[in-house]
């Protein structure tokens, strides 16, 4: 069951909205919206009617930045549920592609996060084996993924006494697409050593070691994947594939006669109209990848024909996220969607297909691609509504869809309008861009309001019209004593979380962006935000946009905004008058209840820290154990650590002596009269 695990009680609007969207969910509306403003705690009320309904979910988010906020606030809602982060586990992705204008090809260039993957992985396991599962996506959830039927059919239920010899046990994994390893065992790795397998699942950092009498699975250990350490010894455990697109053997083989087919009549096809390179092109390419399938099972981009070993008709929908769902007997989708930020998340769902679909276009007409490559395509709009049932849409300045949504099926929105905090938009100065008389212009304005909040102890917003515009403001700022960083979308994932991160415990003091400082981005140590060139109108300085960025300060009791323009846009007009709307409604209610505003308290937490690298988990480990001894005897533990390094260097096993070598300098920093452990850093790998 899903419960909710916090002594905070709903107030301000939150009671009237969860109300309202709980009536509308069991009324069985399709289309519900949250007008919530900004700081009003639309999270909380999701996690409300969550709790009511009772039912798995997924919450939508337009990035990965927002998406990891969301499950780490959800994670503090339900603390005894399965909440999961799911996004592209891609730290760079150059999709493939080919532009005729000038002959040029693109290979396909990405580096997977491991991490991630392994987070997805646990995603998809939470769903097929639990019911209290909540799932913070990024829009990332709408692309292929692999049957959920293949999936779970590979699964393994491994349990004292279960029969299998170890031989069969070490083909089981491979089938499973399980590398084995004879070093440290990484999530999808296994190794044999003696009569025992040790397995590391791909969900996890635990490694499951089977113990084998005759033909059958005599015990099962479960162990600290980093200290070595026995955690228990479970009488079973699930263990699934390696990876989430499956196919059984004999049905590769099908796929790879279809593949096979396919390209007969696609070259018949060029031949016939004369275009004879396209034709060898695309013989030579198809013919290398059937060859790789065929002797190891894979081959870069077999993603293109994922139509094939899928066994899906041309044109038919690709398996997502949304696949691993509950659905009922019927077929309909059995859980709640919650899109964050819908403003921006639904346009985002809507463009993926289109965009992907011209570049597969392009791909085929030439060549390069088989024709059902086209079907390795993210879901297009009409699909995704099939198959997300009941939502719920929040935001602070709800889009189009929704407002049609709302008019089509006559469901009023939702509005939530007062903080319970008593917090009031904040206070809006508009000042010009450019310098006039004493006025020494945008820039120099704004470093010396920044200079005054910063002395305060609070921090500071900007944004700015391009990536290379906040990354030279950030560079003039650096240089002028201001502890300044950037952030957009090149910054990589958990770089970008742990930045913002840093942000809020105070580690710099001004943060600088394009796009990414606006939706849902809670930051109540922001007292100030500055928009430059506030008046240049476009996408980043529409209404909503506007509004978004101003909500950034309106969760600190002295949040102001400062708005620098030479013309008053019709985008300025709107978003300084309804931000005055919604203050003073939130006047006259703190003035009726007596309320006094009160900055948001809460408590600094990131998703990054549970994707720590083994390294620093591991000192964390050892430090435990050894700092007793040290206390005791310093000079003799500091001998055997240094001892230890040595032999482990001489048989060259460079990982265990980085470890001992960095715990020796936290060792070192404590015999200084240094309080504490200082925080080691990061091995880059």
């Amino acid at each position: 069951m899903f419960k909710i695990s916090t002594e905070k009680t709903p107030a301000g609007d939150q009671p009237k909205a969860i109300e309202a969207l709980i009536k509308g969910v069991e009324a069985g509306h399709v289309h519900q919206t949250l007008l919530g403003v900004t700081g009003s705690g639309k999270t909380f009320t999701a996690a409300n009617v969550i709790q009511h309904v009772q039912k798995p979910t997924l919450v939508i988010a337009h990035n990965k930045t927002l998406a990891a906020q969301l499950a780490q606030e959800y994670r503090d809602f339900f603390p005894e549920n399965a909440v999961h982060y799911f996004v592209s586990y891609y730290d760079y992705y150059q999709p493939e592609a080919y532009m005729p204008t000038s002959d040029t090809y693109i290979e396909k260039e990405a580096m997977i996060n491991e991490e991630i993957d392994r987070l997805r992985h646990a995603s998809t396991q939470a769903l097929l084996t639990r019911q209290d599962v909540i799932i913070v996506a990024s829009v990332s959830c709408i692309y292929g993924l692999g049957s959920p039927k293949e999936y779970m059919k590979v699964h393994r239920k491994i349990e004292r006494g279960y029969e299998t010899t170890r031989t069969d046990m070490l083909r089981v994994l491979v089938d499973m697409y399980f590398e084995r390893t004879n070093a440290d065992l990484t999530p999808g790795h296994f190794r044999a050593v003696g009569n025992t397998i040790e397995i590391m699942p791909t969900n996890e950092r635990t490694i499951y070691r089977l113990g084998f009498v005759g033909n059958q699975v005599s015990e099962i250990t479960r162990i600290d994947g980093i200290t070595r350490a026995i955690i228990d010894e479970p009488d079973v455990f699930f263990l699934f594939p390696a990876k989430h697109f499956v196919t059984p053997e004999d049905e590769r083989k099908v796929a790879m006669a279809d593949i096979k087919l396919e390209l007969d009549e696609q070259l018949k096809k060029f031949k016939a109209e004369g275009k004879l390179l396209e034709a060898e092109r695309l013989r030579r390419r198809t013919e290398h990848d059937l060859a790789l399938i065929r002797e190891v099972g894979y081959c870069n981009g077999i993603e293109n024909y994922s139509r094939h070993f899928d066994r899906r008709q041309p044109g038919e929908a690709p398996y997502t996220l949304l696949s691993y769902f509950p659905h009922t007997k019927d077929g309909k989708p059995d859980f709640l969607t919650i899109i964050d930020e819908s403003h921006v998340t639904i346009p985002q769902i809507g463009g993926m297909y289109a965009g992907d679909r011209s570049r597969k276009d392009t791909l085929v007409e030439h060549g390069f691609r088989l024709p059902s490559a086209i079907d390795n395509r993210p879901l297009n709009f009409a699909e995704f509504e099939e198959r997300v049932g009941q939502r719920i849409y929040t935001s602070a300045t709800p889009g189009k869809y929704e407002y049609a949504q709302a008019e089509k099926t006559q469901v009023p929105m939702v509005e939530q309008i007062i903080r319970p905090t008593g917090l009031i938009d904040p206070e809006i100065d508009m000042r010009p861009v450019t310098e006039k008389g004493t006025y020494p212009g945008q820039i120099k304005d704004f470093i010396e309001e920044a200079v005054k909040v910063i002395k305060g102890g609070a921090r500071v917003l900007t944004t700015t019209l391009t990536k290379k515009m906040a990354e030279d403001l950030a560079e003039f700022l650096s240089e002028r004593n201001i502890k300044t960083k950037y952030i957009h979308s090149d910054v990589d994932t958990l770089e970008r979380i742990e930045i913002l991160t840093d942000f809020r415990k105070g580690v710099f003091d001004c943060l600088v962006g394009v796009n990414l400082l606006r939706e849902g981005l809670d930051l109540p140590e922001v007292e100030l935000v500055a928009i430059l060139d506030a008046d240049k109108e476009g996408f980043l300085r529409s209404p909503t946009a506007l509004i978004q960025t101003i909500g950034r300060a309106a969760r600190n009791v002295r949040g102001r905004v400062v708005l620098y323009a030479d013309e008053m846009t019709a985008a300025l007009t709107y978003a300084v008058s309804e931000t005055n709307r919604r203050r003073s409604l939130q006047l006259a209610y703190n003035e009726k209840h007596g309320i006094t505003p009160t900055t948001i308290a809460k408590e600094i937490k990131s998703i990054a820290d549970q994707l720590r690298t083994e390294h620093d988990e591991t000192i964390d480990t050892l430090l435990k154990v050894d700092m007793a001894l040290f206390e005791e005897n310093p000079k003799a533990v500091m001998a055997d650590k240094r001892r230890q390094m040595e032999e482990a260097v001489a048989i060259l096993d460079f990982e265990t002596a980085a470890i001992i070598r960095d715990e020796i300098k936290v060792l070192e920093e404590s015999q200084k009269g240094k309080k504490g452990r200082g925080k080691v850093p990061r091995r880059k790998k």
